[in-house]
């Protein structure tokens, strides 16, 4: 049986220590602690049959703190973007890292191996009639790169995709919405379901980045808190092919003193049969490799 993965990508997530000032520390996160039954702090490790989680490198040599653009790049293309550049390159990607996003994009690169492929994200209206190309993301760019069509609002109506936030909260704001809000075990087995159509399953989150600049630990504990239900839905009557792997481009809310990045190492968690064959990678343009290589199978 052909293995499949579901790819979450959390925004500025790293492995802080054990103190008051990180929220990973101090909320109660049943259905991780089930699976790892360690927190996700400094140095932890797990290695069982069906569960890697250690931490990995995202500054990959290069002085200074990890930022956005680059470690998101990474992620999505294997390629050490911050090398490339020399620094590390906050928010949307340059130029430079355009031609990497359009050389060899996760999406782009499971498109020449034969596997079929989402990304689970919902847009908004809004943004098809937008032209500001300069704010569009890594993971935009890499949807472009492989000339994917994007999710729209009715493909989240109809369960078919994951709005940014896990559970359509921002999207009540905004006038004429019509799109529901839903609950995070119900957006865990939405994306759940993805895995009916398709191979690779990339989302991304980045609220905790967004919380860990507010500093704000009431914030901090609900996000984890519902992002813990949401793996539980994932989690749900889930088939031995399908596999879960978690990882950030750079740590933030794990430090909720000062509000900024850090230089902090980032959890990767691989959840499934073929857990233990992540067991080498070490930082987070090794994670990309891995998934092809590895889990799925392709050779170079």
């Amino acid at each position: 049986m052909q293995n499949k993965l579901i790819y979450i990508f959390l925004d500025g997530v790293g492995l802080g220590d054990e103190v008051a000032t990180n929220p990973l520390a101090q909320v109660s996160m049943p259905t991780l602690s089930q699976i790892v039954g360690k927190k996700l702090i400094r140095d932890v490790e797990v290695l069982t049959e069906n569960v890697l989680l250690k931490g990995i490198d995202a500054c990959l040599g290069v002085k200074g703190v990890p930022q956005s653009a680059t470690g998101q790049t990474c992620l999505f293309t294997g390629y050490n973007a911050q090398a490339f550049l020399g620094y590390h390159l906050m928010a949307y990607p340059n130029d430079e890292l355009v031609q990497i996003i359009e050389q060899r994009s996760i999406f782009k690169y499971a498109n020449e191996q034969g596997l079929t492929n989402i990304f689970a994200n919902s847009y908004t209206d809004g943004f098809f009639h937008s032209n500001n190309t300069s704010r569009y993301s890594v993971t935009t760019r890499s949807v472009l790169a492989a000339n994917n069509r994007f999710n729209t609002m009715d493909d989240l109506m109809k369960g078919k995709a994951v709005h940014w936030d896990i559970t359509n909260s921002t999207l009540q704001e905004l006038p004429n919405n019509r799109v529901p809000e839903v609950s995070p075990y119900q957006a865990g087995i939405n994306l759940k379901n993805l895995t009916d159509d398709y191979d690779l399953v990339v989302f991304e989150c980045f609220l905790p980045d967004l919380i860990g600049h507010r500093k704000d630990m009431e914030k901090a504990r609900w996000f984890f808190e519902l992002f813990d239900e949401f793996l539980r839905g994932i989690l749900y009557n889930k088939q031995d092919n399908i596999h879960i792997l978690i990882s950030s481009d750079h740590g933030n809310i794990e430090d909720l003193s000062f509000g900024g990045h850090s230089m902090n190492e980032v959890p990767l968690l691989v959840i499934g049969k073929q857990a233990l064959q992540f067991q080498n990678v070490s930082r987070i343009d090794e994670i990309f490799d891995a998934i092809f290589s590895k889990l799925f199978h392709v050779k170079n």
